[in-house]
């Protein structure tokens, strides 16, 4: 009987599964940042992008830390997170509505990344790694960062935007009064303001 795996082997693991996620963004970033059409949101993807890039760089620093090679295992979790983001972007919304929808897709991006990082801390931390702990959370403090970065742009507008898109303007929304059924909506309504009098 083969021996059981242990909370290293896991972890090594973990890393990784995260490094390939790390990579598979690097291919998947630059794909929303052309796709968004508000300018603070498309450099809010491209500055990832960068910082992907570095943390990329870091996870080699913590297999080395460790003495192990540096290799991915392919990331189903953020594969199928990048191909709900693709299929969104197949979609025909309006500028605004594509932006909130770029920005929900990045955000599940970044919820995963801070799983993952979280319990990469949390492991490392357990097992007296760390360098590679303190390597570790300084990702997961980005992460944090780039998450918090995109809800300030949603709640800063972008959905406020995307939800008026389409919408008429306050004056039509009221139909124009016709035939008699109009005259006595307006006469029940003038009945109800002289009986509050």
């Amino acid at each position: 009987m083969a021996e059981a795996g242990t909370l290293h082997d896991a972890f090594i693991d973990e890393l990784r599964d995260t490094y390939d996620a790390e990579k598979q963004l690097t291919k998947a970033l630059p794909k929303l940042a052309k796709a968004a059409s508000d300018p603070t949101l498309r450099q809010a993807f491209e500055s990832h992008l960068e910082e992907t890039r570095r943390q990329i760089a870091r996870l080699e620093q913590v297999f080395e830390s460790l003495d192990e090679k540096v290799r991915g295992k392919h990331c189903d979790g953020i594969a199928g997170i990048i191909e709900e983001g693709k299929a969104v972007m197949e979609e025909d919304f309006d500028e605004t509505t594509m932006d909130a929808c770029l920005i929900a897709s990045g955000q599940r991006a970044e919820h995963y990344e801070m799983a993952a990082y979280g319990t990469l801390v949390a492991w490392a931390t357990a097992m007296g790694h760390t360098d590679a702990a303190r390597l570790l959370q300084e990702t997961l403090d980005e992460e944090k960062a780039a998450d918090e970065k995109l809800s300030s742009l949603a709640e800063g507008g972008i959905n406020q935007a995307a939800a008026g898109a389409g919408q008429p303007d306050e004056e039509e929304d009221e139909p124009a009064a016709v035939g008699a059924g109009a005259k006595k909506t307006a006469a029940a309504k003038a009945k109800k303001a002289g009986a509050r009098r």
